[in-house]
């Protein structure tokens, strides 16, 4: 019986291979192709053939969501109209296994009177492809990892991967940040994370407080009601402190028989974590998993509470 998955483990194993062995490959080229990429006043215009032309696609995609507007050409297409878009303030980035390909190749005599600096990314800096750019970045992989070593499957993840690369150096060259990305993508769910804030999720209504004398054996009704699993110590407005159904229970673990003459002030954490109503959710998550809490308080400048913000407010579908 074929063993499906150990063929799967090889691919694998090829495949992390191949991009491995892409780090010996980077030189001055990639550089200059990061640079040229800065300097472009234009787009980013991306092009190949057949499963070039898929990875191209993703690349250009990866490239406009991270500050490096692009899109992709099919250079089939290019002589019935596409030709159109490029202009001379733009750069092309031409992708092709062998560096041979006639498809790609063909209007290459447009770019060059166009003076439109060109990006060749190959196998082979001896091709055609290197020869007529102004930067070649070598892409080459010792085999496929397909069974019969003919399906471009080690050599297209090698190039995606470089694709990410180039975009990597991109959005450090240009100091992208979080808040950059979150323009780009303000539809999905990563966007929502980091454009969200405390304010548009927070609980603000019945929220679970109590007086920092209570004692715990009231307590524990308290935090049980509150349906949080906590309970927000204030005196005279402002927060003093918070206590959890762990607090609850540490200390009845803890004291005994002397539980019932505790209070809260007693077991309260006396420096909860806070944040303001305009922090984004995105910190508000990492400093959860940070401080390994569920819960944070929303507080104004005088550290009264406004809200709470628990870790699934912390989920944007």
């Amino acid at each position: 019986m074929t063993n499906y998955r150990e063929i799967a483990a090889q691919c694998l194993r090829d495949e992390a291979l191949a991009l491995t062995e892409l780090i010996e490959q980077l030189d001055e080229n990639f550089d200059k192709a990061v640079e040229l990429i800065l300097s472009c006043k234009g787009k980013v215009i991306i092009t190949g053939v057949g499963k070039s032309g898929h990875i191209g696609e993703k690349i250009a995609a990866t490239f406009s969501s991270t500050g490096t507007p692009s899109f992709f050409v099919n250079p089939l297409d290019a002589f019935h109209g596409d030709l159109g878009v490029i202009e001379p303030s733009d750069v092309v980035i031409a992708i092709s296994n062998s560096g041979q390909t006639d498809e790609l190749l063909r209007f290459f005599p447009f770019l060059l009177a166009k003076k439109i600096p060109v990006i060749g990314i190959s196998s082979n800096p001896e091709s055609l492809l290197a020869k007529h750019s102004n930067v070649h970045i070598k892409v080459a992989v010792r085999y496929e990892a397909c069974p019969l070593g003919l399906a471009p499957t080690s050599s297209t993840t090698a190039v995606l991967a470089m694709g990410d690369a180039l975009a990597c150096a991109l959005i450090e060259a240009r100091n992208f940040k979080k808040s950059d990305f979150a323009q780009f993508h303000p539809g999905g769910s990563l966007g929502k994370q980091l454009l969200t804030k405390a304010k548009d999720v927070m609980l603000s209504e019945n929220l679970p407080v109590i007086d920092p004398e209570t004692l715990l054996s009231q307590a524990v009704i308290n935090v049980s009601q509150g349906r949080l699993g906590l309970c927000v110590a204030i005196r005279d407005g402002r927060i003093e402190g918070l206590i959890t159904d762990g607090d609850v229970r540490r200390a009845m673990e803890k004291s005994q028989n002397k539980f019932f003459e505790l209070k809260v002030s007693d077991i309260m954490t006396k420096t909860p974590k806070t944040v303001s109503p305009d922090t984004k959710i995105a910190e508000i998550s990492r400093l959860m998993h940070v401080s390994k809490i569920h819960a944070v308080l929303v507080t104004d400048n005088e550290n009264r509470l406004l809200g709470i913000v628990d870790s699934f407010r912390t989920v944007i579908e």
